[in-house]
């Protein structure tokens, strides 16, 4: 495998780190402030603003492979760009490349009609609205999507929706206009069949914001998460994805490119953290000389250094799979990097937090809303458990 990048790529990574420098980094704290002074859940115009800036800069939708729609990337040409858009939390919207809207923007580009994409995916693309992903279920063990037991029945020429659903990730957004919706069509059938996805507009009758559910205390205004109920919600049949029973293909379709997005932007979470902890580290005194001459913290640093190698090489590998031969074939390596990453984002981002000392659990730096945040992706997507499980069953019949 060659990791080399070629002249476009090295471009690309030139210019999103310099509109990063230049507009995103400079811009968290006024984000944070507008979203203040909005009430949280609200569109900071600071954010309008740099999607204007990036748009005009040819940074957009960079993570669309197709080159009809995007910039016509490999996943291996697009994880250096996604891991550096993942140092800031703002980051990747600016770009228009940031989750759910990502996956649900393939989803619509894969298995929509030609008038889903004329109706949803263009604002989409054009950054204009914004989309939910509503699987996961409160009532229901949902790391076996098996489980899930909304439901979606076929009335003459409409779907009835009917289900509660929660981590609905940007639901609480004004700007969040659609909703993709997995549900059961036909309890009867084979268990992987019994599932289907519909697009189901946020502003129709029956669907109802419960609550916004904050993630260790932080909301992650103005997107966040959310749980929703679906009361008799009735939508055109025409808003069905693929086709009735097809509701597990489309996700294995959208959840592969969506669980290496993360990884990538996890690497970006993990290396702004060493960069802080190298600085700490070496403006800090105790004991009579600087942190960064302590055997212990010395060690954190090294260790911190390697596992971020680690991590980058695995997921180039998965990419590169994924390019070559195909989400399916790349599934072991997929599962391998959703469990590498978060956890090692999550110690890397720890040693930042302990070499701050007390300021790294305060919100003056980053890391505590860093390590809320990546403690999410052990869980979403399918949990590590899950991941695990999977790459065990096909290690074993690997050897029969």
């Amino acid at each position: 495998m060659d990791f080399d990048f070629s002249d476009k790529v090295k471009d690309l990574q030139k210019r999103v780190s310099g509109f990063m420098d230049e507009h995103v980094h400079p811009n968290e704290k006024l984000y944070h402030d507008q979203t203040e002074e909005g009430g949280r859940w609200c569109a900071p115009p600071v954010m309008e603003e740099m999607k204007a800036q990036a748009r005009a800069a040819g940074l957009w939708n960079l993570f669309l492979p197709e080159s009809e729609y995007g910039a016509g990337l490999t996943n291996v040409e697009y994880a250096p760009l996604c891991e550096i858009m993942g140092r800031s939390h703002i980051g990747p919207e600016a770009f228009n490349c940031s989750a759910p809207d990502t996956g649900n923007m393939e989803v619509l580009v894969r298995y929509g009609s030609e008038e889903h994409k004329e109706q949803w995916l263009k604002p989409l693309l054009a950054g204009e609205i914004r989309s939910g992903f509503a699987m996961t279920e409160p009532a229901v063990a949902s790391s076996d999507a098996t489980n899930i037991e909304s439901s979606i029945v076929r009335d003459g020429k409409d779907y009835v929706i009917n289900g509660r659903k929660w981590w609905t990730s940007g639901a609480a957004d004004p700007r969040c206009k659609i909703l993709i919706f997995m549900g059961k069509t036909d309890p009867g059938a084979d268990k992987y069949h019994q599932q289907s996805m519909i697009l189901v507009p946020m502003e129709t009758p029956g669907v109802r914001l419960v609550r916004h559910l904050p993630v260790f205390g932080f909301d992650h205004a103005p997107h966040g998460h959310a749980e929703l109920d679906f009361v008799d919600v009735r939508v055109p049949a025409s808003n069905i994805l693929l086709g009735e029973g097809r509701g597990f293909e489309i996700a294995q379709g959208r959840l592969g490119p969506g669980r290496i997005h993360h990884c990538m932007r996890l690497i970006g979470q993990a290396e702004r953290a060493l960069e802080a902890m190298c600085d700490r580290a070496q403006k800090r005194v105790a004991f009579g000389k600087p942190l960064a001459e302590q055997g212990l913290v010395m060690d954190a640093i090294s260790q911190s250094r390697c596992e971020i190698e680690q991590a980058r090489l695995l997921t180039l590998k998965a990419a590169h799979m994924m390019d070559t031969v195909g989400n399916k074939v790349a599934r072991k390596e997929i599962a391998m990097i959703k469990i590498v990453a978060p956890s090692m984002a999550l110690r890397v981002i720890d040693r930042a937090i302990q070499i701050h000392g007390g300021a790294g659990v305060t919100d003056d730096f980053h890391l505590s809303a860093a390590w809320a945040s990546s403690r999410t992706l052990r869980l979403a997507d399918g949990p590590d458990e899950v991941h695990s499980m999977s790459l065990a069953k096909q290690e074993l019949r690997g050897r029969r």
